[in-house]
């Protein structure tokens, strides 16, 4: 049975159920997002780490110019490693029925001679190439389905110049490519890229590498040290070419998924915080207008042998039970929209199967962070309540102080009703209440600007990147560097209109104690292809003696503007010199270097090489130039600028728009929830008060006026503040977001601002209708009679 005290509880709660909903929901939101990313990153991490286990995941990765398969032998004797895989690695170009533009095929070659050790690739139908069949092969799974392959059809490739046909016996799965990518592209584009699998003797004769190498991958025994490794096999290696192993942590798969995690870490302790501390101060309102309605109660409750510990213990309990309605509600949305989230995941990563895992601890974190997140908004009405004598409290409160509010002491109110003067001297009365109101506004103002801002950094981001930077059709990279001649050709392809050379070259760039390996690309005096901005968007032109680099480079490598960087180039002579940091460049996607064409020619000790070009190409003439690039045997990637923004649409775009819309929703249920509650908290501070001016004659909308005048202020107050709020949430939660692989730009239209702005104020509205309502319901008798 019920304890007095617990059926008083529910009592007060059932008087209380709309403010206790929209606390609850509140607090929901907060949890829910916190056991959504939670359970997301248990996924993952879980997911990945029995992949990259049961099918063999390499610990370092490399490759060389060509190397014989006994080096492969020398790197298997070095203290540490527990397996060596040499591999035979190439892109090819595919054509594709039904597609104009060409395709990419990254081909892997697999082991005949001996079973795979690494990489072990998890078959989802067909079955391996036999041993010794040239033109089987098995493709990925994401190619195969935006491609709608099945074992038994067949590849058009071309291979080292000849055009071959390929026989598809599987799809299959790898684990060095959960993140299916373009080498240097941070975005799939699975119906142009995929993966091949074939036998190490097909791939290897048509690139005139049988037995020899040009890729490997390592196993590291327990307990080795990697960067020792590393250091020992680039020095056996370096007679081939060797461009720097590296780990895993920098592979290309394995650094998406990581940056993947690090967001999501990120986003599990921002939203919560935010959401928890709007949950707090809404129940700190609760609880002390229900503390200052209850007085008469509480000294009841006192002089009937109740202790101030029974007491508190009470009104801790009302608290606690909308902790609870919040962590159920939390609990279910957050695993439904866990699994909703695991399925867009599906378009980024590819596992064997990736099935949501929720995160059960989460749900006593959950339980436990809300039961503190309460307790810090109300242990002060809780004091107030314990410490409440019975003497006192069987007192009515002491009259409000009604003077003048200093506003109408200075004279700026002459011209206003007595109903607005009303509402500014009842904000002064209690300046601590309005303070936390207006905060809490502000807060639901501020989360209502993050969903329109993710929508216009999403849109200038598709504006800079493919409009005003990269203003080429077409980029064209050859298998193998060659000469001017080899520009020639490019430049007259059909329908070609602008061309401009491109020479990269994969090197380290050193800082301090920072190191990245990538590449550096050369780019011409006045090209105009391929434009290089800064973050206020004038153009830089890369110096003969210095070196412009993503400002996100920069700050991985810890430089600034001017300061000279270490450059050691990993092909050919393998030269090393330092250049200044002459340019930053702002960039959304990846980290890039780039220097004068010219310098890194005379760094290379070359004449007029190229590996690429920039192409714009006459609409009229595309279908020729497809045609003719198709069967271009130097030509080993095609990146069509229209295709990978159709890509990055379906992609990003499309997990940029989802996340917007769920944000959307939840800033709503803040915002109506906040307002209602500071509505519904006015309302019944000034039941008597209001009944008063009803009882001497004010009508029923001049006492509405009084009351809603009051919340009007404190909406409009919060207003600014909350914006102001809402800017720096943006900037901390897409910085939070910004990897090395994506970044998103803080871009924040007017009409986001107007969006929220509407939302906040449609809230109030919507909440003022409701309290009007219940002012035509007052009691005038009952709440008139005196209680002393």
């Amino acid at each position: 049975m019920l304890a007095a005290l617990d059926r008083k509880l529910l009592r007060d709660i059932g008087r209380m159920k709309g403010q206790t909903i929209a606390v609850s929901l509140v607090m929901a939101c907060g949890l829910m997002m916190m056991t959504t990313t939670r359970s997301l990153i248990r996924t993952l991490e879980g997911t990945r780490e029995t992949y990259y286990q049961t099918n063999r995941m390499a610990d370092v990765f490399g490759y060389v110019k060509r190397a014989p398969l006994a080096a492969a032998d020398r790197l298997a004797e070095i203290a540490g490693v527990a397996a060596v895989e040499p591999r035979v690695v190439v892109d090819v170009t595919l054509d594709l029925p039904g597609v104009d533009e060409p395709a990419t095929g990254h081909i892997v070659s697999l082991p005949e001679e001996k079973p795979q050790s690494l990489h072990l690739i998890f078959l989802r139908s067909g079955r391996m190439p036999q041993i010794g069949e040239r033109r089987e092969v098995v493709v990925s799974e994401a190619f195969a389905e935006a491609n709608h392959l099945q074992p038994g059809d067949t590849l058009a490739a071309v291979i080292n110049g000849h055009r071959d046909t390929l026989r598809i016996v599987g799809i299959g799965l790898s684990p060095e490519f959960v993140f299916e990518a373009r080498a240097g592209e941070t975005l799939p584009d699975n119906k142009r890229f995929g993966v091949i699998w074939m036998n190490y003797h097909a791939v290897a004769i048509a690139y005139n590498l049988d037995g020899a190498f040009n890729d490997f991958c390592i196993d590291l025994a327990p307990g080795a040290n990697a960067a020792t490794v590393i250091e020992e096999a680039d020095r056996l290696l370096a007679r081939y070419g060797a461009a720097g192993a590296y780990t895993r942590k920098d592979h290309a798969s394995a650094a998406r998924l990581n940056d993947e995690l690090r967001v999501l870490h990120a986003l599990s302790v921002a939203y919560p915080v935010i959401f928890l501390s709007v949950a707090a101060f809404m129940v700190n309102a609760v609880l002390a207008r229900l503390v200052r309605l209850q007085r008469e109660q509480i000294a009841q409750l006192k002089a009937l042998g109740y202790s101030s510990r029974d007491v508190g213990w009470h009104y801790l309990k009302f608290a606690l039970v909308i902790v609870v309605i919040g962590t159920i509600i939390g609990s279910i949305a957050g695993r439904f929209m866990g699994e909703w989230f695991v399925n867009l995941y599906t378009i980024f990563f590819r596992f064997p199967a990736l099935d949501f895992r929720m995160d059960w601890s989460a749900l006593g974190l959950a339980l436990l962070i809300s039961s503190a997140a309460a307790t810090v908004g109300v242990i002060g009405v809780v004091r107030q309540a314990v410490k409440l004598p019975p003497a006192e409290a069987m007192r009515p409160e002491p009259p409000a102080d009604f003077k003048p509010s200093w506003l109408e002491r200075l004279g700026f109110t002459r011209w206003f009703s007595p109903q607005f003067r009303m509402a500014l001297r009842n904000i002064e009365r209690r300046p601590w209440q309005a303070v936390f109101t207006i905060a809490g506004l502000a807060l639901a103002t501020g989360l209502m600007v993050l969903p329109g801002a993710m929508s216009d950094s999403l849109n200038y981001l598709l504006t800079y990147q493919w409009n005003m930077a990269q203003r080429q059709d077409v980029v064209v990279f050859l298998t193998e560097p060659g000469s001017g001649k080899a520009f020639h050709d490019l430049e007259h392809l059909p329908g070609v209109v602008t061309a401009e050379p491109v020479r990269s070259v994969q090197a380290r760039i050193h800082f301090g104690p920072h190191t990245r390996k990538i590449p550096i690309t050369g780019t011409p005096r006045g090209g105009n292809l391929n434009r290089l901005l800064d973050s206020k968007g004038n153009t830089i032109v890369p110096p003969e003696e210095g070196i412009v680099m993503s400002a996100k480079l920069a700050e991985v490598l810890g430089a600034r503007l001017g300061d000279e960087v270490q450059i050691e180039v990993l092909e050919g002579q393998r030269a090393k010199r330092t250049a200044p940091i002459s340019g930053l460049i702002e960039d959304f996607a990846g980290i890039a270097a780039y220097m004068d064409l010219r310098a890194i020619r005379r760094l290379l000790r070359e004449d007029s090489t190229i590996n690429g070009a920039y192409l714009t190409v006459d609409n009229a003439r595309w279908p020729d130039f497809m045609r003719e690039i198709k069967d271009t045997p130097r030509s080993s990637i095609v990146l069509i600028k229209k295709e990978q923004l159709a890509a990055f649409r379906k992609t990003t775009g499309q997990m940029v728009n989802t996340l917007r819309a769920f944000y959307f929703v939840l800033a709503v249920i803040v915002a109506f929830g906040v307002v209602y509650n500071s509505a519904r908290i006015a309302l019944s501070e000034r039941n008597r008060d209001l009944a008063t001016l009803r009882v001497v004659g004010f009508s029923q909308r001049e006492v509405a006026a009084v009351l809603l005048g009051e919340l009007t202020i404190l909406v409009l107050a919060a207003l600014p503040f909350g914006l102001l709020f809402g800017r720096g949430l943006v900037g901390y939660i897409l910085s939070a977001v910004s990897t090395e692989a994506v970044r998103m730009p803080v871009r924040i239209e007017l009409t986001t601002y107007s969006v929220a702005l509407t939302v906040v104020l449609s809230a109030a509205v919507a909440s003022f209708a409701v309290v009007s309502r219940m002012l035509r319901k007052l009691d005038l008798v009952g709440v008139l009679k005196a209680r002393d």
